[in-house]
């Protein structure tokens, strides 16, 4: 993929494919009695809470087993261009227009001012087919949105066979989504909208003063449930080795010499006494906790209830389609695109063909950056871990997968306002980057370091991994943005250093190695790859000694 757009366009003579022109009525040879109608093509149809909590229970991705489906065949349909823009309106009007004149312009000073045009037509076509989420859209429409496919013969036959083959419904159960499905989620609240600036609420408005409160009440509430899910996943864990315990306890061999009787606990049963003991002891203490997060989550819903019984006396309803959290949450991911692509990328949200490759393990399908992730995760264990009242949970982040040609992942939000505890954060994905890989442990170490951050708040440039590693950025005299220099080592750290290939500063590589500890496995084997490894695996066993770890 090059991010020099004008070199790519230029294979385009200026004469646009039959099979586009016939598709979007711009054929000279073509009668114009056969033309797409503007009426026809572009009147309007007829119109046709709080997130789900994250599952605390699963301590690892599940195992992709395929990463085709069977093949569908939207882009065989004729109509399909028809269908995509009908009932959008004035957005579809313009867009049909400026694409016209980009693909028709000759002169490379035309060419480059009505691509800028066709970048902001299609935002905002997008942006009109994205506000009817909460309908059921015409696949046309949700192609457009996922992939950023608009005009079929902008790709090539083996680019179309290929998306045809992606797994278009989810098969695997984890937050990762398309933008058509994301939209959808937050059009039915679902999900709620990603944060934004925000906006001062008005003393004098008590409605918005009363929607501001519901958010609060709805996060505590959401974080004692996550909370409650935790601790009894706890409790059944426990439970779950206590009987593995009495299993081994009651399973009495036979004597030798009088096969009638069972002889008494052997030295391995007697240590399953012992066992037994603390587990009952670590049970009785999680139910207590449990009693306790019990009447903590009845508390805040009951404060919860109390206030929308408060909200529907003041006319502050909840709508189940709210077009307005639709719009922002829109605006919001045309910002996330932005920053994958960078200043200097490619900006161009049409899908065509000379912008990515027609193979589907190289572009950001929900299997791959699952697979990805779940490459990351083996690496860092602790990347999704997150630590709230001394309770560790497993909590992956929102991941949208935005149809752009950016070359790097971001996160948006490690979590969300009011639910720090077990709300899960939002990380947005290219479809097409260079490199999948890359893009998915940049936003897995933009995660590292916004979680990392906000933990340690005021103190983010003196406490824990954003602290220390801003104390030896700015020692050493470096420049530039040391969230971007943290990323690029964190790159260096999962690539390269997690493989023995030294490539980081020795105090980064120390630090790294304290606050975003390997998998054991990886630690025993670096143990022997080298000086500087075998010196840090030294001190961790030092530490673990003197129980200062």
């Amino acid at each position: 993929m090059s991010n020099n757009d004008d070199t790519a366009e230029s294979s385009y003579s200026g004469e646009i494919d039959p099979e586009i022109a016939e598709l979007i009525g711009v054929d000279d040879a073509q009668d114009s009695s056969e033309r797409p109608d503007f009426a026809d093509l572009f009147a309007s149809d007829a119109d046709s809470g709080s997130g789900p909590e994250a599952n605390l229970s699963r301590d690892t991705f599940p195992e992709i087993t395929r990463l085709e489906g069977p093949p569908r065949s939207f882009f065989k349909d004729k109509s399909f261009y028809k269908t995509a823009l009908g009932g959008e309106g004035e957005p579809a009007k313009r867009f049909h227009a400026q694409l016209a004149q980009f693909l028709n312009a000759e002169d490379p000073q035309d060419r480059s001012l009505y691509r800028g045009r066709v970048i902001s037509a299609f935002w905002n076509l997008a942006e009109s087919i994205a506000l009817k989420s909460h309908t059921d859209l015409p696949e046309a429409k949700r192609v457009v949105l996922r992939y950023g496919a608009v005009v079929p013969t902008l790709i090539s036959a083996e680019q179309r066979d290929m998306l045809h083959r992606i797994v278009f419904d989810d098969q695997i159960g984890e937050p990762v989504y398309y933008l058509d499905e994301w939209l959808q989620k937050i059009a039915r609240g679902q999900i709620t909208p990603s944060a934004t600036d925000e906006v001062r609420v008005s003393k004098r408005d008590p409605g918005a003063r009363i929607a501001a409160q519901l958010d609060k009440a709805r996060g505590h509430r959401d974080t004692q449930f996550g909370l409650l899910s935790a601790k009894l996943a706890e409790l059944d864990d426990a439970e779950a080795q206590l009987g593995n315990a009495v299993k081994q306890l009651v399973t009495r061999e036979r004597h030798p010499t009088y096969s009638n009787i069972r002889l008494g606990y052997g030295p391995e049963q007697r240590a399953q006494l012992s066992a037994i003991n603390a587990l009952v002891r670590q049970i009785g203490a999680i139910d207590k906790e449990t009693e306790k997060l019990y009447e903590q989550l009845e508390r805040a819903t009951k404060q919860l209830d109390a206030l929308e019984e408060q909200a529907k006396e003041a006319g502050v309803e909840q709508r189940n389609v709210d077009v307005g959290a639709v719009r922002q949450e829109f605006a919001t991911v045309r910002q996330m695109a932005k920053l994958c692509v960078g200043r200097q990328g490619n900006h161009m949200p049409v899908l065509m063909k000379q912008y990515f490759r027609s193979r589907i393990g190289e572009i950001g399908t929900r299997e791959n950056v699952v697979i990805q992730m779940a490459a990351v995760e083996a690496i860092d264990p602790g990347v999704f871990k997150r630590t709230f009242k001394r309770q560790t949970s497993r909590i992956v982040p929102h991941v949208i997968i935005i149809a752009c040609y950016g070359d790097t992942g971001v996160c948006w939000e490690p979590f969300e306002r009011f639910n720090r505890a077990t709300s899960r954060g939002r990380i947005a994905i290219p479809m097409f980057p260079k490199d999948l890989r890359t893009a998915v442990i940049r936003a897995l170490g933009d995660l590292r370091w916004q979680v990392a951050k906000e933990k340690a708040q005021h103190y983010w440039m003196e406490e824990g991994l954003t602290g220390h590693y801003y104390q030896w950025f700015n020692g050493a005299g470096r420049r530039g943005d040391v969230r971007e220099s943290f990323l690029q080592d964190y790159l260096s750290w999962i690539a390269k250093e997690s493989e023995g290939t030294q490539k980081l500063d020795r105090e980064v590589r120390g630090i790294f190695w304290r606050e975003i500890p390997f998998a054991q496995n990886i630690k025993d084997n670096l143990k022997n790859r080298g000086f500087v490894y075998s010196e840090l695996y030294k001190k961790d066993k030092n530490r673990e000694a003197s129980d200062g770890y």
